[in-house]
């Protein structure tokens, strides 16, 4: 099924974020249909930097084409403020949905951006983030590709603003709304109010960040059609490898660490090692 239908069911989407093609085999694996290619774990796994704007349009579209090489899962794409102005959005909207984008989203920060859960974020103006909204849906050549339009006005202007420009975006014509940052009951309330019904709304769970965090279900009964889990599993995996390396440093062998980890032998079997090798065997010289 199309993400774009999967929007629109009463079921929400859950995607978890992803960083990588192994990453997003993995939550395949584990049954997910969508997974949302999260800028900020990009920057963590290739940089080692926070996510405040340093990544390039050009690196999130070779970790995307990687991971559609991978795998046929929907995936929704953080394409930050479209990497510069209209005309920059409307390069990168063409350049990921020949990727494999199924969505991408789109923020109203200044460039460079920052986390949307870290304080001092600057916004473009409403008339400048709209243009780029229209120059987005002019430039993908599939209604399928949908375009999702942020807005990161709660910390930096109130919800008021937030929703105003939230709205602004969605007579734009973007697909799905995403108003980052939630803080209450009664500011889901709000958004959902106003949104609900209309268009699909996005929620964001960051551990430690500024929205209260919430199960699937809960959020489905709120409203909300999707929710992204976007840097969890850089924090799980970073959380795991710290351990790994202070027991490894420790004890000067991984012996110790075996039960946490999958042996040569498994992870050849998860990655399909035979069955490549059989594969390229069918094209090899029969004459050699």
């Amino acid at each position: 099924m199309a993400l774009k239908d999967k929007l629109h069911n009463p079921e929400i989407v859950v995607a978890p974020g992803v960083y990588d093609a192994l990453s997003a085999s993995l939550a395949e694996q584990a049954g997910f249909d969508t997974v949302y290619l999260s800028g900020a774990s990009i920057a963590y796994t290739k940089l080692g930097r926070p996510d405040i704007g340093l990544m390039s349009l050009t690196e999130v579209n070779d970790s995307l084409a990687h991971i559609r090489e991978r795998t046929d899962i929907s995936i929704v794409v953080d394409c930050d403020t479209g990497f510069g102005n209209a005309l920059n959005v409307m390069r990168s909207v063409r350049m990921l949905e020949r990727s494999g984008a199924n969505a991408i989203q789109l923020e109203d920060q200044t460039y460079p951006k920052r986390c949307g859960h870290l304080q001092g974020k600057t916004l473009v103006s409403t008339g400048e983030m709209v243009g780029k909204v229209k120059a987005a849906l002019d430039a993908r050549h599939s209604d399928q590709t949908l375009i999702i339009g942020r807005t990161d006005a709660i910390a930096a202007e109130g919800l008021e603003s937030a929703l105003e420009r939230a709205n602004a975006y969605y007579e734009a014509g973007a697909d799905v709304i995403f108003v980052e940052g939630i803080r209450s009951a009664d500011q889901v309330q709000q958004v959902m109010g106003q949104f609900g019904g209309r268009i699909p709304v996005m929620a964001n769970m960051v551990e430690g960040g500024d929205t209260p965090l919430q199960d699937a279900s809960t959020l489905q009964s709120l409203g909300f059609s999707m929710v992204i889990f976007p840097g969890a599993l850089v924090r799980a995996l970073t959380h795991m490898a710290s351990r790994f390396f202070e027991t490894l440093k420790a004890d000067g062998t991984t012996d110790n660490f075996r039960d946490q980890m999958f042996d040569f032998k498994q992870l050849n079997d998860y990655l399909g090692t035979q069955t490549m090798l059989e594969l390229g065997e069918r094209y090899e010289d029969s004459a050699r």
